[in-house]
């Protein structure tokens, strides 16, 4: 099977934001109790982090980390996090019916992200509370000095303000399942008043609405017009979030779930042009896909068992295990907000340590990557520039969420005036394609990487025991003939092809 693929140097969609190659880490399970933090681990810094999470972590390139939720942020106190840690009180977590150390807040997460090479991008809780703790948190964040709040992390021990950029207003309020869930009107009302003060204090920050917590809610997408009809000329981004499964065990279906995703982002994007249109506004608000993932695989045991649980300190919980089919769906997701990147600004992988996440510990133990870590990988790694408007001539297939959809998908990103980098993933369960990759305006001069992630069993996970069955090799049957890219690509197969032009 034979798939044309022409691209042209010059004809850009929109620079990529590098903040799409974020992730998201919430009170949750062992995502920070057991992932970051493991102050008893035989390796843990001076403040109980674990330096192989850390390692693992800063290869990813995060440019933020979103904290502390999530679910959680929405019954949670920042006051409690901050100051003598033998002081901070134990508080019941509603989200995820567990206990609340506090062991872990601002402070040491500000110092977590500066060991990891990321930044922090911070929600506030909007809802069991409101404005004053929100403003309280910013001043405690980003006021150098000489008030009440800001003096008050100066005696915690950090002097200069840890200057926060990115905002998230709440969490899914949206959701019925959500503390303090609200109507559109109401959250919409809420956001733009604390967003109002939080730009009094300083205008540059970004800040983040709450959108649809997934496209089946029963208010999406009226949800976010509404919403932005009370906040657009106050908020910068409006937030998307979605996980898929395979719970028929159908592969097609499932690899073919992120067109529904651009479908999603295409319904918000024209959401955000009809409530500017109609505001006749200048300014411009973008799509924070800050939640998104796999998330299945032990998903019906757990929603069995937390709901009943009493009140444990960080059990483990939604730790999937991922495999192979994983890594092909997770690199479609990603060529798809690499397609979007006019409108896709943010975006954050949930989560990022053993709760639903690409990197995973054993307490006490060492820790390793999962299969849909090296999608992320270089998608972070190679996915930065500008990305390139792709045509894509081959065969395609209908399945239950789409038709259709090609068996190759493919997004192509300019790195430099001489490098150009695809990223390719072969959907067929059973036959390689032919790749014929055109590039008009400067022509590929040498294939300079060429590298594959494939397997031969689709159930094929990375445990502790076998970190690496699911890795890159160096990748083969692809060359530079004749000014365009020639080769061939195995069925069920994901790609990084980078040539010098």
């Amino acid at each position: 099977m034979k798939v044309r693929v022409s691209v042209h140097h010059d004809f850009r969609i929109a620079a990529i934001d590098d903040r799409i190659y974020s992730a998201f880490l919430e009170h949750l399970g062992r995502a920070v109790y057991g992932g970051i933090y493991e102050p008893d681990h035989p390796d843990a810094d001076e403040d109980g982090f674990r330096p192989d999470v850390i390692d693992l972590v800063r290869s990813l390139k995060l440019p933020y980390v979103r904290y502390p939720g999530g679910n959680f942020v929405s019954n949670y106190h920042w006051e409690d996090g901050v100051g003598p840690k033998d002081q901070r009180p134990v508080r019941l977590d509603y989200a995820w019916r567990t206990r609340e150390t506090n062991q872990v807040g601002i402070d040491e997460f500000a110092r977590w992200c500066a060991k990891a090479d990321t930044g922090m991008m911070l929600a506030v809780n909007l809802g069991s509370r409101g404005l004053d703790a929100a403003l309280a948190c910013l001043e405690y964040c980003n006021h150098p000095g000489g008030t009440a709040w800001s003096d008050l992390r100066r005696a915690h021990g950090r002097q200069d303000p840890y200057d926060v950029r990115v905002w998230c207003l709440g969490n899914e309020l949206d959701g019925p399942w959500q503390i303090g869930h609200k109507t559109a009107r109401e959250y919409g009302r809420l956001a733009n008043e604390v967003g109002r003060a939080m730009k009094s204090f300083d205008k540059s920050l970004d800040l983040v609405a709450c959108g649809s917590s997934h496209s089946g809610m029963a208010t999406y997408p009226a949800w976010e017009a509404e919403v932005l009809d009370e906040c657009y000329d106050t908020v910068d981004f409006i937030s998307l979030h979605t996980y898929w499964d395979n719970f028929e065990g159908d592969y097609l279906n499932y690899v073919a779930k992120s067109v529904p995703l651009e479908r999603y982002i295409q319904t918000v994007a024209g959401t955000i042009d009809y409530i500017r249109a109609k505001k006749r506004s200048d300014h411009k608000v973008y799509i924070s896909f800050d939640e998104w993932n796999v998330w299945y695989h032990n998903r019906k045991e757990d929603q069995e068992t937390w709901p009943s649980w009493d009140w444990p300190v960080a059990p483990p919980l939604l730790e999937d295990v991922y495999n192979f089919e994983d890594v092909l769906l997770i690199g479609c997701v990603l060529n798809a907000f690499i397609r979007r990147a006019d409108v896709v600004k943010i975006a954050c992988i949930a989560q990022l340590v053993n709760v639903i996440a690409p990197i995973m510990t054993e307490q006490g133990g060492s820790a390793w990557r999962q299969t849909l870590y090296w999608p992320l990988y270089y998608s972070s790694l190679y996915g930065r520039g500008d990305a390139l408007a792709v045509a894509v001539d081959g065969p395609t297939y209908n399945t239950k969420v789409a038709e259709d959809v090609p068996y190759l998908d493919v997004s192509a990103v300019r790195n430099d005036e001489n490098t150009i980098t695809f990223f390719v993933v072969n959907r067929h369960p059973d036959e390689a394609l032919d790749l014929d990759i055109g590039i008009a305006g400067l022509p590929p001069r040498e294939l300079t990487e060429h590298t594959t992630i494939a397997n031969d069993d689709l159930r094929a996970t990375n445990t502790v025991s076998a970190p690496d069955r699911v890795s890159p090799t160096k990748g083969t049957g692809i060359a530079v003939e004749d000014g365009a890219i020639r080769g061939s690509v195995p069925p069920r197969s994901y790609h990084v092809i980078r040539v010098a032009t």
